[in-house]
């Protein structure tokens, strides 16, 4: 049944307190977000190009690490499990590192890879690629992670102009629920029109970085305009919705589940839909949904007829 709501939105983590007195950290009240923007400022310059940069290559791999660092304190902040994976004492020993980066030349105290300029990959290519070793670092060859643009999501398309008898579609995607929603770094929403044969039918649109996080919930509140006329879409033709989020582990964006709405579903209100174990699988022919629990991607549908 499409009807079911998820659980009702939970307290957002309080952690503020607890990192106020980091050496690395903003103001209290300024929440775990200035790592996220810092981490990416010393990412830029430990990629800066040779000629352009002030530091030797050793020294950028360092502020690499630290910056992958940060992020794993990001999103330890933002996780309501007992388990941290990077806890206050740790990053207090990042502070003398980045202080002294001239002139450091130690180990560095965390087994971390430096974050490469982020990959967005095929579909299919992740999967090979979870299960390789993470240790293995590639050079800058073609195909290696340090030789993949740039991207950043958020390539939301306006709407369609209107035509006499036609209805556009506007869904706004409100929240996704899921258990880890906390731990997700730079989630957002790939959302893709497919034919029965997993073509696209109408060009594909990212959503922004996510708004917010709460324990079970990543919120989004973000329209996207189907780029196509509702009676001009193919029978069987179904809307996806594909999470995404950031590993800094991996060193790359994957996906972690997906959705999707049937056209017999385009109806104006409210709608809850079931998600789905990756790969993402347009032909719908091998669905497994992705939990138990009561978690699922919610929408608003409004319909726009002339």
């Amino acid at each position: 049944g499409w009807d079911r709501t998820g659980p009702g939105g939970l307290p957002r983590s309080r952690r503020s307190a607890r990192w106020a007195s980091s050496p690395l950290s903003p103001s209290a009240a300024a929440g775990p977000v200035p790592f996220n923007r810092l981490a990416r400022h010393l990412q830029k310059e430990a990629q800066a190009q040779h000629n352009n940069s002030e530091f030797t290559e050793e020294q950028k791999k360092t502020i690499g690490k630290i910056a992958t660092c940060l992020e794993l304190r990001s999103a330890a902040l933002q996780s309501t499990q007992s388990q941290e994976e990077f806890k206050l004492e740790d990053l207090k020993k990042l502070e003398p590192i980045l202080k002294n980066i001239l002139t450091y030349n130690k180990e560095f105290p965390f087994d971390v890879q430096p974050v490469p300029l982020r990959r967005i990959l095929a579909p299919g290519e992740e999967e090979n690629l979870e299960f390789e070793d993470e240790e293995e670092e590639g050079g800058a060859g073609a195909g290696s992670p340090d030789s993949f643009p740039a991207r950043v999501p958020g390539t939301l398309l306006p709407r369609l102009p209107s035509e006499p008898g036609m209805t556009l579609l506007t869904i706004r995607i409100e929240k996704i629920g899921l258990k880890d929603a906390g731990q997700c770094i730079d989630p957002y929403i790939t959302v893709s029109v497919k034919d029965l044969n997993g073509i696209d039918l109408t060009p594909v649109q990212d959503t922004p970085v996510a708004s917010r996080k709460e324990d079970t919930y990543v919120h989004f509140n973000v329209d996207i305009e189907l780029q196509k006329h509702v009676e001009k879409l193919t029978k069987g033709a179904a809307i996806f919705f594909e999470f995404k989020h950031y590993k800094p582990k991996k060193r790359f964006t994957s996906t972690k589940c997906f959705a999707f709405m049937e056209m017999d579903e385009i109806k104006a209100g409210p709608i809850v839909i079931e998600l789905y174990k990756k790969p993402t699988d347009f032909k719908r022919k091998k669905l497994q949904l992705l939990t138990k629990k009561p978690l699922y991607l919610h929408l608003h549908q409004t319909l726009h007829k002339e």
